[in-house]
């Protein structure tokens, strides 16, 4: 019978969830939906030192924000530490790992003298067939698995293809510290053997890992799950993804304003694709997603293609949960308390009005919020410095004759206060656009905005009018 699907993603909980560990968690998290399995989330805390709490709330906050949800409880790996002692002690018993006593001056100088001759095996094997007898004393024992000396190891990987290493070029790996802590490579076999993982998904600067962990495999006799080693994210220059290119947290996408579902659509491209389709309902990615899929070079990061993509999500989103979105991002940018503030039910209904317009323009929410900035607005108006131009003596004069003639306008809509200002511009010989760009300044503090007679519409008749009224001469 065919095992069920079980995939897992399992960060070290050291920084934050970076771009490159979010696409690997939606690639484990796509195949284990697509095949109606299981995604189980394994935090890798056994490096204390630099292990720490806000490290794994980052990790958490960030994976359910994209929208990545994974199955069961967390496991945290350094609470699993007597089982992985356990299998380093039952590869001792069966003569498959033995006690090093080597001290670290004598692991330094194999290690430059291996260099110096150009052998990538930095270990020489020295306690492999050794006497315990012969321990000197007051030397904390490291184990070491008895790795094979000749022959390959060989990984069928789902995306590098095969991949073979020469037995002879790699070490007897420490299983167990002198202080009896387990290492990454024995801790990640067990785990990935007890959660009953069977596939693999990761980035490909694990490849020489994989190689390290089927000998591990091969000593306790159990099945190696399938391996799939995807390669990096590059930058748009082809280099290694640094933060100038983008290499941030996924908070920091957040604080940015990306909309999760369209950082999900552009991490699933990276890397994998699916003919020529660039955009995926989320089911539509599950359905196609396959390993085979993914391209062996590296994927390179382009902010204008993920900018136009939230450009595509956010014209596709319904007005209410844009406003939702703006009040969420407002808790991760330093403007937001500020704003928040500003807050009512008037204005987020006036949000809400003039969303068709402004979800048309904006990129990403952060330019979203920039473009309502004139419904969140105190008064007296913060006028920007091309604005400023606009406003000289005449057409504060002129601010003050269209406050009148627009006191009267009733009922107050886009259509009405239009009507008037057309009926304003003929008396007075005068262009709508020589009118209109003042009333503009004056409303919104910005020499662009949504449609004028929209946002005369969406402020309503009293805080038009006292706008105005700051403005006029």
């Amino acid at each position: 019978m065919t095992r069920p699907v079980v995939t897992r993603f399992a960060p070290s909980p050291t920084g934050f969830l970076h771009i490159g560990g979010g696409r690997t968690a939606l690639f484990n998290w796509l195949y284990a939906r697509k095949h109606g399995g299981k995604m189980l989330l394994r935090i890798e805390d056994t490096d204390r030192q630099r292990s720490t709490q806000p490290a794994i709330d980052a990790i958490l906050d960030g994976l359910k924000w994209l929208g990545i949800e994974w199955d069961g409880d967390t496991v945290y790996q350094f609470a699993r530490a007597a089982r992985h002692r356990e299998v380093a002690e039952q590869l001792l018993a069966e003569g498959k790992a033995y006690r090093c006593y080597a001290t670290a001056d004598e692991l330094a100088a194999m290690r430059d003298k291996a260099r110096a001759e150009g052998r990538s095996k930095l270990y020489d094997g020295t306690w492999r067939d050794r006497d315990p007898a012969e321990a000197p004393e007051g030397v904390k024992p490291t184990i070491r698995l008895k790795a094979p000396l000749s022959g390959e190891t060989v990984i069928d990987d789902q995306v590098q293809g095969r991949v073979a290493w020469q037995n002879e070029n790699l070490d007897d790996l420490v299983l167990l510290r002198g202080d009896g802590t387990p290492t990454y490579m024995l801790a990640v076999v067990v785990d990935d053997h007890d959660m009953d993982v069977t596939h693999v998904i990761r980035g490909d600067d694990h490849l020489i890992n994989a190689a390290r962990q089927k000998q591990i495999y091969d000593a306790m006799g159990w099945e190696l799950p399938v391996m799939a080693h995807i390669p990096l994210i590059h930058g748009p220059d082809g280099s290694k993804l640094s933060k100038r290119h983008g290499a941030l947290g996924v908070d920091a996408y957040r604080a940015m304003g990306y909309l999760p579902a369209a950082l999900r659509n552009y991490l699933v491209r990276l890397g994998w694709s699916h003919g020529d389709q660039e955009i995926f309902t989320t089911q539509e990615m599950i359905d196609a997603f396959d390993l085979p899929a993914i391209g062996r070079s590296a994927a390179r990061f382009d902010f204008a293609k993920l900018e136009s993509l939230n450009g595509h999500y956010i014209r596709q989103s319904d007005d209410q949960s844009l406003v939702t979105l703006l009040e969420d991002l407002l808790h991760y940018i330093p403007q937001g308390p500020a704003i928040a503030a500003r807050l009512t039910e008037t204005t987020r209904a006036q949000l809400l009005q003039a969303m068709p317009g402004l979800k048309e323009r904006a990129k990403t929410l952060l330019e979203l919020l920039d473009n309502a900035g004139f419904i969140l607005a105190g008064r007296p108006l913060a006028v920007d410095p091309k604005g400023q131009a606009v406003l000289t003596p005449e057409t504060r004069e002129l601010i003050g004759r269209l406050r009148a003639a627009l006191e009267d306008v009733s009922p107050w809509t886009a259509a009405t206060t239009e009507a008037a200002m057309r009926a304003f511009a003929d008396q007075a010989g005068l262009k709508l656009g020589a009118v209109a760009q003042p009333l503009r300044v004056a409303l919104t503090g910005r020499t662009t905005s949504p449609g004028i007679f929209d946002v005369l519409a969406v402020l309503g008749r009293d805080e038009c009018l006292s706008r105005l009224a700051d403005q006029a001469a």
